[in-house]
């Protein structure tokens, strides 16, 4: 065991003086060190109640014969960073969460760790401390936030998001927006729809790193509870079969974990994350996996912000399991390969049938014949850009329009409530990718804008930031390279042609080269938004969104 390098012998008097001095017995030092990783804190609802998922892993432990030892991990509220500087941090965040996850378990050489994340840095950061770890692990989420309800409608956060958009175009009132926002969130959880969070979560599992239900099963639930203290045991089977990460973490999981995020058109982030905790792996996650992928696997599951279902009826219907059993039939996943649960993949799925077909569609009767989401290409995003095409009306899945350009979020979300933006036009906001933002800012505020002055089916979004899980319309985001690092998307002018073809998967301007050059030869490039602290070493750090933007 990792632990027996410190606490063996007479050289580890000393580190067992000091486990005596905690109230550790010699018994309990003798066992294998469990670290839980508990991210709880009270500013983000999805962590909220983590203390819970801590109490009954720890109790799987000790049931289990090992020592649990627990430390906390950081973790950022997406929607309450949104719209303002904070929301340079969250993805930042997400290389902090893992470095001190190393930091702890390389310090005090723990046996094993049981990962407690929920929301949506939290999750990807503690796989890829776990990838780059290589000791036992697993991961238990907080699990999702039940859906609201208030006068006869289903809402969720996105809900308010949209909500605001319709007060500001005097659709609704002020009371009609305070009564959603009172309902759409009724409780802790991850919020209820398919956003980044439970997008991630839902992966763990198709990864093979989380325990069956675990992307699903609802955050207040008995069943959580349950599978928390499951989690517990398991590890300790994973530590006694020195199963690793990197023994699951393998191109075949990776591929699985994409084949589900297209079935069930997951967030846009995943694009981000999943290339991150594969290069913590040793992978190299190229984009056009993602587009290979999307072209063979039917659409599945229409869950909010595409549909309207939450993460509640996912469960209901089968969950992940029955999703993967149903994705199975036409042979797109490998069934051979590990899971944390002890078997294959296959022997997990095997016995798990979707249990309602208005939530998860049959095999030969998907949504469409394709998965979720799209890579595109072409001279304004040489590197790759990204859409969730599931969540794109018909009519803007191909659009040319004049470019109106904004550099930076805040300003093109005024100008969308001062009613400036007009059918047709194409959006773009740059300077906020992980460089230049830095830290590649959610756009919710400004596709939420968009969708609630009903403008969804009339405007199209670029920018080099990323979105939001619950944006949805013909927002196309992590367009690489970024204009910080002289992509063509920092030279576009109000009025630039924009070639929308997400079936075609190319994303363009029409400009001759010789206006490109002209351009290059007088562009400034901007100082700097940040030049201190944490984000001023992430920007000089960071690399492209194609990428997964992982630290150099």
């Amino acid at each position: 065991m990792n632990s027996d390098k410190i606490k063996e012998g007479a050289s580890g008097a000393s580190v067992r003086t000091l486990f005596y001095g905690m109230g550790y017995t010699k018994k309990e030092i003798d066992r294998p060190i469990i670290g839980i990783c508990n991210s709880q804190n009270e500013i983000v609802p999805g962590h909220m109640l983590l203390d819970r998922i801590a109490d009954a892993a720890r109790t799987g432990v000790l049931m289990a014969g090992g020592t649990p030892v627990e430390f906390p991990a950081i973790g950022i509220c997406d929607g309450i960073a949104m719209g303002h500087e904070g929301m340079k941090y969250p993805l930042a965040s997400r290389e902090l969460i893992c470095d001190s996850i190393e930091a702890m378990a390389i310090a005090h050489q723990f046996d094993g760790l049981v990962l407690i994340p929920n929301c949506d840095k939290s999750v990807p950061g503690m796989l890829m401390a776990a990838a780059r770890l290589n000791i036992p692990a697993i991961v238990i989420s907080g699990g999702a936030m039940r859906a609201g309800h208030a006068n006869g409608s289903t809402l969720d956060f996105n809900s308010v998001m949209e909500a605001i958009g319709a007060f500001k175009a005097g659709s609704i009132s002020e009371g009609d927006l305070e009564c959603v926002a009172e309902n759409a969130c009724p409780g802790c959880g991850s919020c209820s729809g398919l956003f980044t969070a439970n997008s991630m979560n839902c992966l763990t599992e198709a990864l093979g790193m989380g325990l069956p239900y675990n992307g699903t099963a609802i955050s207040d639930s008995g069943e959580r509870i349950r599978l928390a203290k499951t989690a517990g045991l398991k590890i300790m089977e994973l530590v006694n079969a020195n199963l690793r990460p990197r023994d699951i973490l393998t191109m075949k999981a990776f591929e699985n974990a994409i084949t589900v995020d297209m079935g069930m058109a997951g967030s846009t982030n995943t694009v981000l994350h999943l290339p991150a905790i594969a290069h913590e792996a040793g992978i190299d996650l190229e984009l056009s996996v993602f587009d290979e992928i999307s072209k063979r696997t039917p659409y599945l599951a229409k869950l909010s912000p595409s549909g309207y279902h939450h993460i509640e009826d996912l469960h209901d219907a089968g969950g992940i399991p029955a999703l993967m059993n149903e994705l199975a039939k036409k042979d797109l996943l490998h069934l051979d390969i590990p899971t944390v649960s002890g078997v294959t993949v296959g022997e997990l799925i095997q016995h798990t049938p979707v249990t309602d077909r208005e939530v998860i569609h049959a095999i030969d009767a998907p949504y469409r014949d394709q998965g979720g989401l799209a890579i595109l290409r072409g001279n304004l995003a040489p590197d790759g850009a990204v859409v969730k095409e599931a969540a794109v009306a018909e009519e803007m899945l191909k659009h040319t329009g004049p470019a109106v350009v904004f550099d930076g979020e805040e300003a093109a979300v005024q100008a969308i409530w001062d009613k400036k933006i007009k059918k047709g036009d194409v959006i773009v906001i740059r300077y906020e990718g992980p460089s230049g933002g830095p830290g590649m800012r959610e756009m919710l505020g400004p596709t939420s804008s968009i969708a609630g002055m009903g403008m969804d089916k009339d405007v199209a979004l670029l920018t080099d930031g990323r979105f939001s899980g619950a944006s949805r319309g013909a927002s196309i985001g992590h367009i690489s390279p970024e204009a910080m690092n002289g992509g063509l998307i920092g030279l576009l002018k109000d009025g630039d042609i924009i070639n929308i073809d997400i079936p075609g998967r190319v994303l363009s301007v029409d400009l001759t080269d010789e206006e490109i050059e002209k351009r290059k030869a007088t562009y400034v490039k901007p100082e700097p938004r940040v030049k201190t602290g944490y984000l001023s070493r992430y920007a000089r750090m960071v690399q492209s969104a194609n990428t997964g933007a992982v630290l150099k």
